[in-house]
């Protein structure tokens, strides 16, 4: 009798992803992202351990929305004190923040729990087309569609 294929920390191999933003939709960029973050492109995929790859994304502030979201989507936060409810529009994310933009798109995608928090460690968001991974020699990773 044959036994499923379990992935532990001894037999991960992980790799380095570049993906450029430049001209992409917002969610099917993140879901593509989350993917591969989480490790489901993978055949030794493992739902409760930490498969995937880590991922170098550039040109975020390059990133397409479709409709009028960029003028009407409305990314909210909370001070924890009375009355500190803030709010921006995405238009005013992709200029100000546009990193935290592709962050927010992403994690909402991964697990809610410990291995979802370790997962989200292993993304890179550069607003420009420069990053600092360099040394790690990334492959570019060529979006479907």
């Amino acid at each position: 009798m044959r036994s499923t294929f379990m992935a532990n920390a001894k037999n991960i191999e992980r790799k380095w992803y570049v993906v450029d933003a430049e001209g992409q939709t917002l969610g099917r960029l993140a879901s593509e992202v989350a993917a591969i973050l989480r490790g489901k492109h993978k055949p030794t995929f493992t739902p409760h351990v930490d498969t995937g790859d880590h991922v170098i994304i550039i040109n975020a502030s390059k990133i397409h929305l479709t409709g009028n979201k960029i003028n009407d989507k409305i990314y909210y936060r909370h001070t924890m004190h009375p009355g500190g409810l803030k709010q921006r529009t995405a238009l005013e994310m992709r200029t100000n923040y546009p990193e935290k933009m592709l962050e927010l798109a992403i994690k909402g995608m991964l697990p809610k729990n410990s291995l979802g928090r370790q997962i989200f460690k292993k993304l890179h968001v550069y607003a420009g087309s420069e990053h600092q991974n360099q040394a790690q020699k990334p492959e570019v990773y060529e979006l479907r569609g």
